[in-house]
């Protein structure tokens, strides 16, 4: 009987560690940017690491540019699509306009951030082929930025022309991915850094060289190879320390004119995709924007971001419960009409509008609930009693919000 008794309390004992270790499990995300890659290209080709991937989440179609033709439309160039996933909003916004980042506004924070404001001890880093990236669109140790530091690094090599010179071909560029992604995947198989952002720009620079071409499918298929580094170091971390990683991967806009090019709003140069080892919501089968990542990431990691800075977010999350997307509206005289996709029976939103635009400029807006709405309705109409030039509309939802900005129609 004594023998039983200590089988049973080990048995016990076991069954307690593995559901505690369960809940304990730690969570961290990790985010990849492979420069360039148009969708159809990436579908064509073999991407063995990538796949991988997609079996243990999917494949989603997705979009860069804002609202074209609107007041959100944004340029598909790179370091414009960089920062949207990096504060989940539109260049009208976060203000970065080309690849020369002249005048950012900080005033719309960084996934990190809002990390490191939620958790200050905890670890981010940046492994990168574009030095501005850390240091002009995250802006590290900038006053504007609260002097944001991040914990690890590895990046600046295109600069370095002594030791690694520049070729026409563009094959430093290669190499220095190559490195680039080795080293992100050591760090994350002995660092596990919490939340990392690697960037890889090869693909890119064949893209804007060949076109569609041999050379470009080489580019994607050595992406590929670079990925599964990064992977199969994500892969030991969760099993080794029990930890829940989401891992993103995406690309910053798609090409136009024969893959040679982009920056305008051909629905080519729109089109882009995401590729996540866990399965998204409905929200993602809709082709999702690139500042859905944002939002995504910060309820993977939990974050609690400050409510005048979560109803300026352009994006909505792609994980857990989706209750509403796709927020549009129309102002005639006193009226206001919105419209949205919504998710699910019997949940409630809040509308709030404002006629100012004050948290571009670091201070606050002053809103007014209009009332509460049904999201499965998907369209509610509000006598504003007033007749504004433009509004602010703002829908919150059981976690998250929506948000557009509705002008007077002529």
């Amino acid at each position: 009987m004594k023998n039983k008794r200590n089988v049973f309390s080990l048995l016990f004992l076991t069954s307690f560690f593995l559901v505690f270790s369960g809940q304990a499990q730690e969570k961290k995300t990790l985010f990849i940017i492979l420069d360039g890659i148009q969708r159809e290209l990436l579908l064509k080709n073999p991407t063995p690491h990538l796949d991988q991937v997609m079996a243990e989440g999917g494949y989603y179609p997705a979009h860069v540019g804002g609202m074209r033709g609107g007041y959100s439309q944004t340029p598909t160039i790179s370091a414009v699509g960089y920062n949207s996933l990096l504060t989940g909003v539109w260049v009208n916004k976060h203000n970065v306009k080309g690849n020369s980042i002249r005048r950012p506004n900080y005033h719309y924070w960084t996934i990190f951030r809002h990390f490191k404001e939620n958790y200050p001890h905890k670890t981010t880093a940046v492994y990168s082929t574009w030095l501005d990236n850390r240091t002009k669109l995250v802006g590290e140790n900038l006053e504007a930025t609260g002097k944001l530091q991040l914990d690890y690094h590895f990046d600046g090599l295109e600069v370095d022309t002594l030791g690694i010179p520049h070729d026409e071909q563009s094959d430093y560029i290669r190499e220095i991915d190559r490195k680039v992604a080795a080293y992100a995947a050591n760090d994350v198989r002995e660092k596990g850094p919490d939340l990392t952002w690697v960037y890889l720009q090869h693909t890119d620079d064949m893209g804007h060289r060949y076109g569609v071409s041999p050379q470009m499918d080489s580019a994607i298929q050595e992406a590929d190879r670079q990925v599964g580094l990064i992977w199969s170091a994500i892969r030991e971390r969760e099993k080794k320390c029990n930890e829940d990683w989401l891992l993103l991967i995406t690309t910053d806009h798609g090409r136009g004119d024969g893959g040679f090019h982009h920056g305008g709003q051909t629905d080519e140069e729109r089109a882009t995709w995401i590729v996540s080892n866990k399965a998204l919501n409905e929200i993602a089968s809709r082709t999702p924007g690139i500042v859905d990542l944002f939002p995504t990431m910060a309820e993977h990691m939990q974050l609690s971001i400050p409510k005048n800075q979560a109803m300026e977010v352009d994006g909505v999350s792609l994980l857990g419960e989706a209750h509403a997307s796709h927020l549009s509206g129309s102002l005639s005289g006193s009226n206001l009409s919105l419209d949205w996709k919504g998710y699910g029976k019997g949940k409630k939103g809040l509308v709030w509008v404002t006629p100012t635009n004050q948290f571009r400029y670091g201070n606050s807006d002053l809103y007014r609930l209009l009332g509460e709405v049904s999201l499965e309705e998907e369209s509610a109409n509000f006598d504003l009693q007033i007749a504004p030039d433009n509004l602010k509309v703002v829908l919150e939802l059981p976690t998250g919000f929506l948000n557009v900005w509705v002008n007077a129609a002529d």
